[in-house]
């Protein structure tokens, strides 16, 4: 079955409002020509509103780096879906390593952002991915199985069309390792198996699911080259417009 490929960016805590704009303009251009994938960029939260000017007219998407799971209320320091969709984000990254790692995020709380996000009309890329130790300790897929069951408890069949899977193994993270395209690859065909037991096989063959960790222009090519990887989640690369967007054109 072809899934449409996406290319996602996430620019962390990373950029002014004037530099997002900037780069946002490069990457817009650098898009122009791109009609058989999707691209999305996430500024940070105090640049979204002079992003998304800039992206008006063109075909890249914006996106957020998290989502609150309620419209307004007394949580301090959150942003909930309905400020998110007032400046045209339609993505947003939920359970990312660096949430459940350096904020001690849980599944529970991830799965509530996830549920959040689909019930006010955002689609999710819930992020997913095993350290250095549990790879070592050889549990790898025990704990993409259950981050995977987690973070997509209480989601219905006719939902799962809008979510987003992202693999990212947390060793691969900001340290230039790459898990090998085999190494990425087994990953990506075990999780779609989660979701196919989950729901059904069908519908697993439709489920888009990207690579994070340490993606380049070097090794863009050979990874979406893989059956199962639908994409990538950027991260450092996605804040140069050069390397951003020979990722973007990947063969």
């Amino acid at each position: 079955m072809e899934r449409r490929p996406l290319i996602a960016g996430n620019w962390k805590m990373h950029l002014t409002s004037d530099q997002a704009v900037a780069l946002a303009r490069t990457i817009a251009d650098a898009a122009s020509d791109v009609a058989d994938r999707d691209v999305m960029i996430a500024p940070a939260f105090t640049s979204l509103p002079a992003v998304a000017e800039v992206l008006a007219d063109s075909p890249v998407l914006l996106g957020a780096q998290n989502v609150a799971w309620e419209e307004q209320g007394a949580f301090t320091g959150e942003v909930s879906p309905v400020m998110l969709r007032e400046f045209g984000v339609s993505l947003v990254i939920v359970g990312h390593s660096e949430r459940r790692h350096i904020f001690g995020e849980t599944d529970d709380l991830i799965n509530r952002r996830l549920c959040g996000a689909l019930r006010f009309g955002l689609v999710p890329i819930l992020c997913v991915g095993e350290t250095l130790e549990d790879r070592e300790d050889g549990i790898t897929m025990q704990i993409l199985e259950q981050q995977v069951r987690s973070g997509l408890a209480g989601v219905e069949a006719g939902d799962m069309a809008r979510v987003v899977i992202a693999y990212e193994p947390v060793w691969a993270i900001g340290t230039g390792k790459t898990a090998s395209k085999e190494q990425a690859q087994e990953a990506h065909r075990f999780i779609r198996s989660v979701v196919g037991n989950l729901y059904e096989k069908k519908l697993a063959q439709q489920v888009r699911i990207l690579y994070g960790g340490s993606v380049k222009p070097e090794n863009v090519d050979s990874l979406m080259a893989e059956p199962d990887i639908d994409g990538a989640l950027v991260g450092g690369a996605a804040l140069k417009s050069e390397s951003f967007a020979r990722i973007i054109h990947f063969i």
